[in-house]
């Protein structure tokens, strides 16, 4: 069922057995199923599956195959509103994918309607089972609270006679939606709520994408899933602990339809993963809502969506099988998931070069016209792997922008005027001059010479320190778009919201940076889709696969490097990148940066304000004085430097709470393991951001881009502001048709607006908004699309 490189090993060779395995084991040893496993995975296909539903796959999947047994792929489609043929097709792919196979046990509950059927008859003769006529805000008032007991249905006294005839009827299609349910005849004074005489079928006149108009009535999932179960063999029934109530009503059918040895459910926790959501009401919010762009987007927890962010299938396995299986509900950190795709990918992809941001290098004693091929392995030492390719060196080559510092910090270990590097796999240059932009002032070019004689070896000249930066050739490279992706969301449990917000209002607006004009080494031009990289330094990339766009070269960044791998970390990572290969360092050796307010909890901040007066004082003057809320406030004084930062700041631009917003959200978030006084920018610099916005000059959106440069250290606000055209506002007519544009390419979401569906005005501000750069401010946007929707 999976075909791993390695049979896995047996489970009484395991150490420390999870609790479902002794289960299983325990089952085995006492024979009784007779030495049967069967699990089964059972999706509803109404949606697309994520990565919670990876690891009841590896689960199901893995215990089986351990076992000896064997895991049916089963999809329990009693929903005819919501499923659909696509997302069964799309769950198939998926669990494939993931390196899972059913064989020939590949099922549908729809199949077991007429089964079905016959056993709620069944039933209704043995007294167990009524036709209730009760409106659904009827048997909600009937069924009572948690404090006190339900009452029952008046129609709970129908003889057997009128409940199989009613069943019949409702069978034949003769009564409304909503007009008559079958329940069970559970205990209506019952602790759990769930056995006061639980729902078995509905009516629904709605077509079933399997079944057509065969069948008017639906079985409830509680009364389809078990018995499903039962009529499959299935020995375990495992799911998660939000099923854990709904036990008794499994128990309860197959106690009276089934007779031992019948399937047993057993709960598990859910997967919780930090900074995502697993509803599949709330991922489909984000996909029709356009705040991403569909269920594979790379920034959705979709398995769809990590198959084109460039995740593994097996680091996708691996992570299920170091986070385990446990009894009780917990957030997982979503550093564990990336650790297990890094640790995958580590051995799995080449080492190449990439310029993201590129800085024109002259090698003014290189000669004109003249290309040097030069040999530069795919691999470090560390990894035992072999090959190579030839990389071209010609007298113009691009560097990234931040390898270069005009005015560099102290332990600066790249290049500088009148400092040298090394060229990665290359030669050792020095830089000479600067060129500059007469209008902005910026950096447009460095003039270098280079040292013949120090291709990949010692030169007898002893010469200062430093690093290896990436490079390519002007001549040769490959110009790519490069999406850097980011986390989809800015705090770790997005579901946990103040009253009159939303998880949306944790959505990160940089989770991607779309970066254009980089350059790769030529003999990415015509690397196929799906093939995967390390950038040296920046990170692990993938080709896209979905880009139709003829010619375009997308990559999409996986994941960052280890922080400590980083470029732009200090002296230590420019020296672990001068310094022949070495085996990499144990997590315990690493140097972590040190944290700052935002990674802190809110208990740590207040215990840092106890032991600190002036972050104290600091705290009240910012809520009574400055009037920040005292959440803002919280996080701005748990750390002295943050509050050193955020003062600098307003001394510069008095809008308080603008600053503060910027300081705690955005600097915070971009820090990514530094401290403040790594970043590339200074509070003067954030406090002219926000006076440009408070200006009116540039949107929040531009903001946005104009702050992500920022971090990447190319320019001063103003000078970004410049150089991207951000402050060219849109003239009326150019905003018009750009509304135009959006409005024809959905008309279906036009239609359904104008049909009163008001909640899709934020989709077409976003796209209006995304189609504009940001240049459009979103008040004057939505202005002109409710005069254009009427």
């Amino acid at each position: 069922m999976l075909n791993p490189e390695s049979n896995p090993p047996a489970p009484e060779d395991r150490e420390n057995l999870d609790f479902l395995r002794e289960i299983v084991k325990r089952d085995n040893l006492c024979g009784l199923y007779g030495g049967r496993v069967v699990t089964r995975f059972p999706p509803e296909p109404n949606g697309y599956l994520h990565i919670g539903h990876a690891k009841s796959i590896c689960l199901n999947f893995g215990i089986a195959r351990e076992f000896g047994g064997v895991c049916h792929l089963r999809f329990d489609d009693t929903n005819p509103e919501t499923e659909d043929m696509k997302y069964v097709e799309a769950i198939m792919r998926d669990v494939r994918w993931l390196g899972f196979d059913w064989q020939d046990k590949l099922f549908f509950a729809s199949d077991y309607y007429e089964r079905l059927y016959e056993f709620a008859v069944r039933l209704i003769k043995d007294r167990k089972a009524y036709v209730d006529s009760l409106s659904e805000e009827e048997i909600r008032q009937y069924r009572g609270t948690v404090m006190e007991p339900g009452r029952e249905s008046p129609y709970r006294s129908r003889s057997v006679e009128e409940n199989l005839d009613l069943f019949a009827r409702m069978r034949a299609g003769e009564f409304p939606d909503g007009a008559h349910i079958l329940r069970a005849k559970g205990d209506m004074g019952a602790r759990n709520m769930k056995m006061r005489d639980p729902l078995l079928y509905r009516i629904r006149h709605a077509t079933h994408y399997r079944r057509g108009d065969d069948w008017c009535i639906y079985p409830m999932y509680d009364f389809a899933h078990p018995l499903s179960d039962a009529i499959e063999n299935v020995t375990h029934s495992i799911c998660t602990l939000e099923f854990e109530n709904n036990r008794a009503i499994y128990d309860w059918l197959l106690d009276n339809l089934f007779p031992e040895p019948r399937p047993h459910q057993y709960e598990f926790a859910r997967l919780n993963l930090d900074f995502t959501v697993m509803s599949k009401r709330k991922l489909l919010q984000l996909v029709e809502e356009g705040l991403v762009a569909g269920w594979d987007d790379p920034r959705m927890p979709t398995i769809a969506g990590l198959r084109r962010r460039g995740y593994t299938p097996e680091g996708i396995r691996l992570f299920a099988a170091r986070i385990g299986v446990d009894k009780a509900n917990s957030r997982v950190s979503m550093e564990l998931l990336e650790d297990a795709i890094r640790d995958d990918l580590n051995a799995r992809a080449p080492r190449v070069m990439a310029v993201l941001r590129p800085l024109k290098v002259t090698i003014t004693n290189y000669p004109a016209g003249k290309v040097d091929w030069l040999d530069a392995p795919y691999w470090p030492r560390d990894i035992d792997k072999e090959g190579s390719r030839l990389l071209p060196l010609t007298r113009e080559v691009y560097i990234e922008r931040t390898d270069f510092s005009e005015n560099p910090p102290a332990g600066w270990m790249r290049l500088q005027p009148g400092g040298e590097v090394r060229l990665l796999s290359s030669y050792i240059i020095r830089c000479e001059e600067i060129v500059k932009d007469p209008a902005t002032g910026s950096v447009i070019e460095l003039r270098c010479t280079y040292d013949p004689d120090s291709p990949g070896k010692s030169t007898g000249t002893k010469r200062r320190k430093s690093t290896a930066i990436q490079w390519v050739s002007a001549a040769h490279a490959a110009p790519a778009e490069v999406r850097l992706y980011d986390r989809l969301f800015t705090v770790a449990d997005p579901e946990d919201v103040p009253e009159g917000k939303t998880f949306k209002d944790h959505l990160n607006p940089d989770s991607v940076n779309i970066l254009r004009g980089c350059l790769l080494e030529p003999g990415l031009a015509n690397a196929p889709a799906g093939e995967r990289f390390q950038f040296v330094r920046h990170g692990y990339f993938i080709a896209d696969a979905a880009d139709s766009r003829p010619g375009a070269l997308v990559f999409n960044r996986i994941i960052e490097l280890r922080d400590t791998y980083k470029a732009g970390k200090g002296a230590e990572t420019d020296k672990a990148a001068a310094a022949p290969a070495k085996p990499a360092r144990r997590p315990e050796e690493r140097k972590e940066a040190a944290p700052v307010a935002a990674g802190r909890t809110s208990d740590v901040r207040a215990r840092a304000r106890a032991a600190n007066a002036s972050l104290a004082r600091r705290y009240e003057d910012y809520v009574s004085v400055l009037g920040l809320s005292p959440e803002l406030a919280d996080v701005l004084t748990g750390d002295a430097a943050v509050a050193d930062f955020f003062d600098a700041a307003v001394a510069v631009h008095p809008n308080a709470r603008a600053v503060a917003n910027w300081t705690a959200n955005e600097v915070m978030s971009g820090l990514k393991g530094r401290t403040l006084s790594e970043l590339s920018f200074t509070p003067a610099d954030l406090a002219e951001l926000v006076r440009l916005i408070d200006q009116g000059t540039i949107t929040t959106a531009a903001a946005k881009t104009v702050f992500g440069e920022m971090l990447a250290g190319v320019g001063k606000p103003q000078e970004i502001v410049a150089r991207l055209g951000l402050d060219k506002g849109l003239s009326d007519a150019e905003l018009s048709a750009a509304i135009d544009a959006v409005l024809a390419a959905m008309p279906d979401k036009v239609e359904q607006y104008r049909a009163g569906k008001t909640s899709l005005l934020g989709l077409f501000t976003g796209q209006v908004m995304r189609a504009t750069g940001g240049k459009a401010g979103p008040q004057a946007v939505q202005e002109l699309l409710k005069r254009k929707l009427g």
